[in-house]
């Protein structure tokens, strides 16, 4: 005769039974029945809002950013193209104020937000999924790496954050590329407008350059983003671990706006060439221009060494710094902010 061995706490009273299983399981009788599935309701309530936060601040915040910082990012983005169809007087002649002068005679003031309408559609996306997508990464590999029980440790507190931010950063970017291509096209168009709008570009490259258009410079932008996003999620999560650690008092907006900057320039200064074979790349044969590179990621970078040096590597970079300092500080802020009064809101 086999017996089935039950262990745990049975609480009874008032007609209420409550028994854990030696499978692991719970048994619940009488009125507890009714308050335990009352809990796993509100559990479930509490991790869609947690979700839903996640999402929206990181949505928001991504876009208020880009808003801000626009100018700046236009500017960067003139500046890697230079040297895609400019000769080396030219190239010596560029400067921020000379750059930005000619905006403002030949375009006009508003021009420094040309392509910031595509750049918010593909923002509030990309921000969204990176922050929720990097919190899960995080929490997952956790659990697949065991490395739930060295929390206290450094390297596997930023093992962690450097994988998570990686793979957040590759998720978002694959999701939401074909507006990131258009955001640079309309933001590199000057005197000649090709492109009238988000849906006319993306119909225009559909067509002359097929779907596949869409997702050029792809390679480069996930080579790019992976590092980028480990580099700034992690560095921002132990600058700010390690700030309330030793100042617990300090205002959030501060520590944010603090760490956000700083990581900024850490995940720029390391990627950036990347990030400047990738516009390259997306603006290989657009509005009917000659193609310039033809060799793919690695022959676009010796052609670059080759014509302009290892500092065309980094053309742009000083507006970049500019940008990224208050564009990373404004997004870890406005989502560190937002997810806050998100979860103070009531759940009933």
């Amino acid at each position: 005769m086999q017996t089935e061995a039950r262990v745990g706490v049975v609480v009874e009273g008032g007609g209420q039974r409550a028994l854990n299983s030696g499978h692991g399981g719970v048994v619940v009788e009488g009125g507890a029945a009714h308050k335990f599935v009352a809990q796993q309701k509100s559990l479930h309530k509490q991790s869609q809002i947690g979700t839903i936060s996640q999402l929206l601040a990181g949505g928001v915040a991504g876009a208020v950013s880009k808003t801000c910082t626009a100018p700046l990012a236009r500017l960067t983005i003139l500046f890697q193209v230079q040297g895609m169809h400019s000769d080396a007087a030219t190239l010596r002649k560029a400067s921020i104020w000379r750059e930005a002068s000619r905006i403002v005679n030949e375009e006009g003031f508003r021009a420094f937000w040309k392509g910031n309408l595509v750049t918010i559609a593909h923002r509030l996306p990309y921000s969204s999924v990176s922050f929720y997508a990097f919190e899960r990464y995080k929490n997952l590999l956790q659990l697949i790496l065991g490395l739930e029980s060295h929390r206290g440790s450094v390297s596997a507190e930023l093992c962690i954050r450097l994988l998570g931010g990686g793979l957040a950063g590759i998720t978002a970017a694959s999701v939401t590329y074909p507006l990131d291509l258009v955001r640079t096209r309309l933001a590199a168009q000057t005197n000649v407008i090709y492109y009238k709008g988000i849906c006319h570009a993306l119909h225009t490259i559909s067509r002359e350059e097929g779907t596949f258009g869409l997702y050029k410079g792809l390679g480069a932008t996930l080579l790019g983003v992976g590092p980028n996003l480990a580099i700034s999620f992690s560095v921002y999560d132990t600058l700010k671990s390690y700030w309330q650690s030793e100042r617990p008092g300090d205002s959030t907006v501060l520590v944010s706006l603090a760490c956000g900057s700083l990581s900024g320039i850490a995940s720029s200064t390391a990627t950036f060439p990347l990030d400047l074979v990738r516009r390259r790349m997306q603006l290989e044969g657009a509005g009917g221009r000659a193609r310039v590179y033809k060799t793919g990621l690695f022959g676009t970078f010796g052609h670059i060494v080759r014509t302009e040096g290892l500092r065309g590597l980094y053309r742009g970079i000083l507006p970049e710094y500019y940008k990224v300092v208050p564009s990373v500080g404004i997004v870890f802020m406005t989502y560190e902010k937002l997810k806050q009064i998100l979860s103070d809101i009531p759940t009933n």
